[in-house]
């Protein structure tokens, strides 16, 4: 997380050319367990993250393979409202 708030100016501009409109990332900790929860908001036609020669995807994948955990199945959530204005 700090690397990404260190380097916001490419950041940004890496979820530009992902066609991603917004994506925030939320902390928890239950019983000394951090939870890293992900929402975001992107359109078709972007460039994939495993596909990407920026070093803040780059950087994201290391992160990816070292600290999620893949045997965590997450909960399916049922969407209710978007709530998204038009540009």
């Amino acid at each position: 997380m700090k690397f990404l708030n260190d380097n916001m100016k490419d950041v940004l501009l890496t979820l530009d050319g992902e066609k991603m409109y917004i994506e925030t990332i939320f902390r928890e900790v239950i019983d000394n367990e951090e939870y890293l929860y992900w929402y975001s908001v992107q359109r078709e036609g972007g460039i994939d993250v495993c596909e990407s020669e920026s070093l803040i995807d780059k950087k994201h994948l290391e992160y990816w393979k070292e600290c999620i955990d893949r045997k965590f199945r997450p909960i399916d959530i049922n969407m209710q409202v978007t709530m998204i204005p038009e540009k």
